[in-house]
């Protein structure tokens, strides 16, 4: 092989790795950047939900009645702006924090079931839903560090 054609073959190859890596690295800066992707499934999220209550607490609520709760849930998210519209590919823009306490899903639940027609039969019954519900969040990756964690 000719010593010119093998230092322009070395050269193309050389120079094709360059812009590989530059797109990658370009592309790997950009999504860190963006937020991750978390898809919630209603029907996967009442399976998981009901898969990890306690066997007292699935004897008490149906589906529906289980069904109501997550969606009371979920609407209680969207009004405190947890639940944003717009965000795939969108910039992590976070600038205050919100804490969504136990106690205060819990009892907005407790008054949204009866008006929405769900009898609760004992109020643990929606602390095991949210907690269930939020371990679902997690699972998907739709939520930030407990408060907990962000103190220390």
């Amino acid at each position: 092989m000719d010593p010119v054609t093998f230092a322009f073959a070395v050269a193309a190859a050389v120079a094709t790795f360059a812009i590989a890596a530059g797109a990658v690295g370009r592309e790997a800066r950009r999504l860190d950047a963006l937020a991750p992707r978390a898809v919630y499934d209603p029907d996967e999220a009442a399976s998981f939900v009901a898969d990890l209550l306690p066997a007292s607490t699935q004897a008490r609520l149906t589906p529906a009645e289980l069904d109501s709760l997550l969606r009371l849930h979920l609407r209680w998210m969207h009004h405190h702006g947890l639940q944003p519209r717009d965000v795939i590919d969108r910039r992590q823009d976070i600038v205050e924090r919100v804490v969504a306490a136990e106690e205060v899903l819990v009892a907005h639940l407790l008054g949204g079931a009866t008006a929405a027609g769900v009898e609760v039969l004992d109020d643990v019954d929606v602390l095991h839903v949210v907690r269930a519900h939020l371990a679902y969040f997690e699972a998907i990756g739709a939520v930030g560090p407990s408060a907990s964690d962000m103190a220390s």
